[in-house]
């Protein structure tokens, strides 16, 4: 069984920055893909970044290139969301998933890729 424990969410202003860790535990971390989701009220759950096993092929959506990045840290067994030049709309509950098969790069937005989920933070962008 994994564990997945997001943290780091807050209130920030417009263009300010967050970082967002995901500490996992209760599996092979390293072994994993991590990806980062994130749901604003009345929407559906969109990815936003995700991050291969060995820290190979990070990939984002387009709304976030170039603000947001996504890396890990296997000796901790965290993986991170760095997010600059906050906007409103990326205010959001952020949950972030682990995919503990091997997926393929083209699978990496694909919430049914992930078995684990840990229970979100909230991110909330002022203007």
């Amino acid at each position: 069984q994994v564990q997945l424990v997001e943290s780091g969410g807050g209130l920030v202003q417009v263009g300010g920055s967050r970082r967002l860790s995901c500490a996992a535990s209760g599996g092979t971390f390293s072994t994993y893909t991590m990806g980062w989701f994130r749901q604003a009220p009345g929407k559906e759950r969109e990815f936003v970044a995700a991050v291969g096993w060995i820290g190979g092929n990070p990939y984002s959506t387009s709304s976030v290139k170039g603000r947001f990045t996504i890396s890990r840290d296997n000796a901790k067994n965290t993986v991170y969301l760095q997010m600059n030049s906050l906007k409103p709309e990326d205010s959001a509950v952020y949950f972030c998933g682990a995919a503990t098969r091997r997926i393929y790069f083209t699978d990496y937005a694909d919430q049914n890729a992930y078995d684990y989920w840990g229970q979100g933070t909230q991110v909330t962008v002022s203007s």
